[in-house]
């Protein structure tokens, strides 16, 4: 078997595709059942901070954030994750030392993927070696388009080799795919390299998460594990703000891959924006009253 034949994945219906998201996106979501929804979201939600003027002190802020979604309420739930670039990863692990919160580090020459395999290694081991628990990689997606499928794979796996303990999300960056079919063949790649996460963008490409290439991703990590037995997680980015939106991945979590799924340890929304939303409802289930935006820091 040759590699082109490993990686070979059978045609999208796009129109299947995109009407089964059309049909689940209707679903109602009510009262008690919207609040453990929200409530499962902010657990689900990796607190993102990738700008070239973060600093300690936001870096900080944001781990607060992260550990205590909303001042006065212990009993929600922190986020899953902070997500820093590598530099500031020793900052974010001793602000969240004591907490459940994980630290993920982008790396690879994180957003572009335009390095040296040495250079992109490197990054990685220095992420680790700073305490990242997670690893967030980008594929090189100019050797994925030119159809050089097995040295992305290759470099997949030599980057979770690197990542030693830690969790590796594989950042497909969808938006710059084109097309369902090059997406479900990346997904196919990285889950055959050994990512723990399929994830679909970095947040700085549009258009960044779209439902049906989040539930072609789901469905391709629900055959990989009937095939394997092996759990991989899907990671929702960019471009999720609304509390409405982000119920409706959940619904379509729960229909394609089960309850199981249902867990920070399957599915994460990378999103910052998204939180206060989240957090603006949940208010509202609780006293019937909306909150102003900017009673909620923006870090």
């Amino acid at each position: 078997m040759t590699r082109e034949t490993e990686f070979r994945v059978p045609p999208v219906d796009a129109i299947a595709l995109e009407t089964r998201v059309a049909e689940l996106t209707t679903r109602s979501i009510k009262q008690a059942a919207k609040r453990q929804g929200l409530e499962m979201v902010i657990a689900m939600t990796d607190l993102t901070t990738l700008e070239g003027m973060d600093t300690p002190g936001k870096v900080r802020a944001l781990c607060r954030k992260a550990w205590r979604p909303l001042a006065g309420h212990p009993e929600l739930p922190s986020c899953a994750a902070v997500c820093v670039y590598p530099d500031l990863v020793g900052v974010a692990v001793e602000a969240l030392r004591g907490s459940a919160v994980a630290v993920a580090s982008v790396a690879t020459a994180f957003p572009a993927g335009r390095a040296a395999l040495a250079d992109k290694l490197a990054d990685v081991r220095r992420a680790v070696a700073a305490g990242a628990g997670e690893i967030d990689m980008v594929i090189d997606r100019g050797a994925f388009l030119a159809g050089r499928h097995g040295q992305v794979f290759d470099e997949i796996v030599q980057v979770k080799a690197a990542c030693g303990e830690a969790h590796l999300k594989v950042i497909l960056e969808t938006g710059e795919l084109r097309t369902y079919d090059n997406v479900r063949r990346a997904c196919r790649i990285a889950l055959a390299a050994g990512a723990d996460f399929l994830k679909t963008s970095t947040g700085k490409v549009s258009p960044a998460s779209t439902m049906p290439v989040v539930l072609l991703m789901l469905e391709a990590v629900r055959d990989h594990y009937l095939e394997t037995g092996r759990l991989v997680g899907v990671k929702a980015a960019g471009g999720i703000r609304a509390s409405k939106d982000a119920l409706r991945y959940l619904v379509l979590v729960n229909e394609t891959c089960g309850d199981h799924w249902l867990d920070p340890r399957y599915f994460r929304f990378g999103a910052s924006s998204l939180l206060n939303d989240v957090l603006m409802q949940w208010v509202r289930l609780r006293t019937g009253v909306y909150q102003r935006p900017e009673d909620y820091s923006k870090d």
